[in-house]
């Protein structure tokens, strides 16, 4: 009886090692981030639980009482979480000291968990940021938020031009538009409106020559989990390219089931809105404000509804 001795080529072989080669690459940064993640998520349990030691301490009458928590990160700062919320002290990336809060996590770092009767928990973490980590965590190079908007098949055919106060809420699960604006801003590199769970509105006048009557109103809360009627801090943009930090009242429509970034306005209410607010620069310079007022203790429960 014959048998076959052939083996594979080495051709074959060259590809199979390929192919392995290839699956290695893929999978090693896939299991450093979910290792880097599992590594903060150690941390903040143990700072969690440092935090409930030094409160029950506080309230025993120990206000002296400081508790050490080494952290086992292996990357500065928080990669998996934004904002990070340590027993309802919330903190942004890139916020900066803050009365609660004092330094940034660090590998091989420290929190050292205190108490001030003034001020409540401190966290005081150990070593700064690496250098090379971006200050904002969307691309400063994309600021003007119109053109997208302006390229949408819908603003093309002049649909809008005779609407005098038009709508477009991100919530909107139901909007014939909101796709459409959805799909011009995927073809653009981690901009404002493509953060995590932000929440995002094109409102005002569709007309010819009313830029400066058009307005983007952004948050970065997912106004679902905030609620109806909430008072909330957004970033605007208007149409002639000015930017502004202002509040707004989340809303409701009519028989929809969705939570609408600002209640009904009308032309005027705009204008009231802008004027309430501050007006800024640049959209960086914005952010800054923005985030300044989010950390505000009057939107503890709209950040907490985060969580």
């Amino acid at each position: 009886m014959k048998q076959n001795k052939n083996g594979f080529t080495l051709m074959e072989m060259l590809i199979v090692i390929a192919i392995i080669a290839v699956l290695i690459a893929v999978a090693i940064p896939v299991f450093a981030s979910q290792l880097e993640k599992t590594r903060e998520a150690t941390d903040l349990a143990n700072v969690r639980s440092a935090y409930a030691q030094v409160s029950t301490e506080a309230l025993l009458g120990d206000s002296e009482a400081t508790v050490t928590v080494n952290l086992k990160q292996k990357q500065a700062d928080w990669k998996s979480l934004d904002p990070v919320n340590i027993g309802g002290i919330v903190h942004y990336k890139n916020q900066g000291d803050t009365v609660n809060w004092k330094g940034v996590a660090a590998p091989n770092g420290t929190c050292v968990v205190s108490y001030k009767e003034d001020y409540g928990i401190i966290l005081n973490w150990s070593g700064k940021a690496d250098p090379s980590t971006p200050k904002y965590p969307f691309n400063t190079n994309v600021t003007d938020f119109f053109p997208l908007l302006y390229d949408t098949e819908f603003w093309k055919n002049g649909s809008i031009k005779t609407n005098t106060n038009f709508e477009f809420d991100s919530r909107c699960p139901d909007s014939q538009y909101v796709p459409s604006i959805t799909a011009e801003i995927k073809k653009l590199n981690n901009s404002l409106l493509q953060q995590p769970d932000c929440t995002w509105a094109y409102l005002g006048s569709g007309k010819e020559g009313q830029e400066a009557n058009r307005y983007l109103f952004w948050t970065s809360l997912n106004t679902d989990k905030v609620g109806a009627e909430k008072e909330i801090p957004v970033i605007i943009q208007t149409g002639d390219g000015k930017y502004y930090v202002s509040e707004t009242t989340t809303g409701k429509r009519n028989g929809k089931k969705y939570v609408t970034i600002s209640e009904s306005l009308t032309p005027s209410q705009y204008k009231q809105t802008l004027k309430n607010g501050e007006k800024f620069p640049s959209l960086e310079a914005a952010y800054d404000a923005y985030l300044k007022a989010l950390s505000e203790s009057k939107y503890d429960s709209v950040r907490r509804s985060q969580s």
